[in-house]
């Protein structure tokens, strides 16, 4: 796990600045650094810097920027790849000078070209300046668990990790892309290809980017829609077949990221893919393996009694850690630093200190993530199944309503189906008074983006449930559970590893069947499950699903009350310019007030108060102190 910047420009920089832009990502690489900048041809400069955290061959020889023998190519890499030894016996006639993974793409750039990333199995972004071709030719990983910015201007091209190298580019300019608001505050992350910067953009999961002084070109190398239409016409239709088959792959992706040589340990939280990925992993180890997790006073959202009884059953080394709600509330000045674009998912804040946890005794750490989007986890799949259900009585309802206008004097939940007719949103409900409210709090622009993705129609199947897993695996699981966590455990220098999210793995779930992943009578994560209880009795994990819990409401009415009522006074919104300054001062004032309607009536405001006033602390660190 590392920090990448660099840029191809002919705007005038210096060694000072590229070290100035690398720095920023200390905590991504505390223990190496390096950096190169050569002349192009054409007045071009080419910048390569490289914050880097020893994982694999911890000598010098994995120092970056890595070149190749004849120097043609100069490398710089964040991330694993987990075929590299496979790639180095393939491509055995390379001069290899290391064990590390990074040398083994050189290897692979040299003999197929940007065709490489076809080859590669990992999390990884990576940047390969081509002095013969005068290419710059960048490649971010399937599903998006390595961050990739790069900014466009007249004069190159800068890339990075993050975005703050990128701000600290001689003439960079922090204009706020104001088309992304509305949907980053009802949304609460922003999705790749957007930023919060105009020309600004982050390179998509499974795409590659060639940049020269001709001409820029981009190449989606694996698509979701694609391989899943491909996979889901050759189903796994035997039960036991499938259950087999997903459990040696899972098996397979946990034993390719216990490859490391530094301390390495698991998250555990007590749930089902947490639990699945430590079980795995200690079938495997000869020793006990390090397991972390956190608990809370509040025991509404405690789940660390249930992870504790896990980790005796396995035998693990467990360790756990209660927050106390102090504890939580002293990170989110730091939110901004650390997550450097406008993020607003709170779980962000015990992620973090689990992270901090777990860092104190390893430098890896494997998660379950990916378990909810792939076989169906998350409760809003109910929501949906239900809605498909009920949405030719909705049709119906909005046809006699509509024209006269009766529409929205029908009750909460039946208005919400009766309005979804979009055919290109029907699996992102909610209600129309929330997505209303999300455009009305910020000022028009002609660009303005959709709240919702109009984008269901690609992912070619009538279950809309499928459709929505689809739709998460493109948006909300690399912009916001990946970032998350990206982020959360770079705060530390810690390496986060997905078993569940590995290719074979991802590849392999779209042959098996919903009804084996969701069955009929309503249970989620069905055959994962099912995998779980051949390792760990079912009594210690069948119960309803919790997750990091944050006190926001009591938060933003207390400690964070003031700040609140600071950026949200219509003076100060007005003076900003980018927010309808009566329409976020009311909603702000009607949230600490009077308190949220409830549910049901389209008046909880709690999560866009959050998702602004999380955006305000990011202006206020980034933009205007």
């Amino acid at each position: 796990m590392c920090g990448i910047c660099g840029f191809y420009t002919k705007e005038n920089v210096f060694a000072e600045d590229l070290i100035r832009m690398n720095d920023t990502m200390k905590e991504r690489g505390p223990d190496d650094s390096g950096y190169e900048l050569v002349t192009a041809p054409g007045l071009y400069t080419v910048g390569m810097a490289h914050r880097r955290l020893s994982i694999m061959d911890l000598s010098p020889s994995g120092h970056e920027p890595m070149h190749d023998p004849s120097g043609r190519l100069t490398l710089v890499m964040n991330g694993e790849i987990y075929n590299y030894r496979e790639i180095k016996e393939a491509l055995s006639d390379y001069p290899y000078s290391s064990d590390c993974d990074a040398e083994t793409v050189l290897a692979a750039y040299l003999r197929w070209g940007e065709n490489c990333t076809d080859h590669l199995k990992g999390m990884y972004a990576f940047g390969i300046y081509d002095r013969e071709n005068r290419t710059l030719f960048l490649a971010r990983d399937r599903i998006g668990k390595k961050p990739l910015y790069y900014a466009l201007n007249d004069k190159g091209l800068v890339f990075s990790s993050v975005l703050s190298p990128i701000m600290e580019m001689p003439g960079f300019q922090k204009n706020i892309r104001r088309s992304v608001l509305s949907r980053y505050i009802f949304q609460q992350y922003i999705c790749a290809p957007d930023t919060i910067f105009e020309n600004v953009y982050e390179l998509e999961p499974g795409c590659s980017l060639t940049w020269s002084p001709e001409g820029m070109s981009k190449r989606r190398y694996w698509d979701i829609a694609e391989i899943y239409g491909q996979n889901s016409r050759i189903p796994v239709t035997d039960y036991e077949e499938a259950k087999a088959e997903l459990k040696y792959l899972i098996t397979e992706a946990v034993r390719k990221r216990l490859m490391s040589d530094v301390p390495l340990g698991t998250f555990l939280s007590g749930g089902y893919d947490s639990s699945l990925v430590t079980a795995i992993a200690q079938s495997i180890s000869d020793i006990p393996m390090k397991t972390f997790c956190i608990g809370f006073e509040d025991a509404a959202h405690d789940e660390s009694g249930y992870a504790a009884g896990v980790a005796r059953h396995l035998g693990t080394d467990h360790k756990t850690l209660t927050i106390h709600e102090n504890t939580m509330l002293d990170l989110v000045n730091s939110i901004p630093k650390y997550f450097d674009e406008p993020f607003a998912d709170s779980s962000q804040i015990p992620t973090m200190l689990v992270s901090s946890l777990a860092r104190s005794e390893v430098t890896v750490a494997l998660s379950g993530d990916g378990g909810d989007e792939f076989y169906s986890g998350y409760n809003v799949y109910d929501r949906v199944r239900q809605a498909q259900k009920l949405d030719r009585l909705g049709e119906t309802v909005w046809t006699l309503t509509h024209p006269i206008g009766l529409t929205k004097h029908l009750p909460f939940k039946v208005r919400t189906i009766a309005e979804n007719r979009d055919p290109e949103t029907k699996t992102q409900l909610g209600a129309p008074e929330y997505f209303r409210l999300a455009e009305e709090l910020v000022i028009p622009s002609k660009d303005s983006l959709p709240i919702k993705y109009r984008s269901e129609s690609r992912y070619g199947t009538d279950d809309w449930v499928v459709k929505r897993m689809l739709l998460d695996m493109d948006t909300y699981l690399p912009g916001d559970i990946l970032t998350k966590v990206d982020r959360a455990s770079m705060k530390y220098s810690l390496e986060c590893r997905c078993p569940l999210l590995d290719q074979d793995v991802m590849e392999y779930s779209f042959r098996i069947p919903q009804e084996f992943k969701y069955t009929h009578e309503g249970d989620k994560k069905h055959i994962l499950k099912d995998i779980t209880y051949d390792f760990i009795p079912k009594e210690l994990l069948d119960r309803p699903k919790k997750g990091f819990g944050v006190p926001l409401d009591a938060w933003m009415k207390g400690p964070l009350r003031e700040e609140l009522e600071t950026v949200s006074d219509p003076a100060f919104v007005k003076s900003q310019g980018l927010f309808a300054d009566q329409k976020v001062s009311a909603m702000v004032a009607s949230f600490l007030e009077k308190g949220d309607a409830g549910p049901g009536t389209g008046k909880n405001y709690s999560k866009f108060c959050w998702s602004y006033l999380m955006f305000q602390k990011w202006y206020r660190h980034f933009i205007k102190p």
